[in-house]
């Protein structure tokens, strides 16, 4: 089932570490079959407020998404982005082909 790693970046002091990281993600998520969704989109509130910029990144399931965190590939730039970014970061499954809203409520 695909799941996600999804970053809110609150702020980025822009600079020669965050062009480094950039550049260096893509060949650090391709083994696991990540691929971004949303890359920092302008968002458009219906409801609430927003601040800030949404990453999304898909993954083929949950144990690759974690597997792409913990890898030393991503571990050896990590540092790059968090010097330099304010971010909540998240992992989360997706759900299944064919789910409803409905489905919530069977738990």
């Amino acid at each position: 089932m695909t799941a996600y790693a999804m970053a809110h970046v609150h702020s980025v002091e822009f600079g020669p570490d965050i062009v480094a990281y950039l550049e260096r993600i893509d060949a650090t998520l391709d083994p696991f079959g990540g691929r971004f969704l949303i890359h920092g989109n302008s968002a458009e509130a219906r409801e609430g407020s927003w601040a800030g910029d949404l990453i999304l990144i898909e993954f083929p399931d949950i144990e690759r998404a974690r597997t792409w965190y913990d890898s030393p590939a991503y571990r050896d730039i990590l540092e790059l982005r968090t010097r330099h970014m304010v971010a909540d970061v998240i992992l989360i499954p997706g759900v299944p082909e064919g789910y409803r809203g409905a489905d919530s409520l069977r738990h």
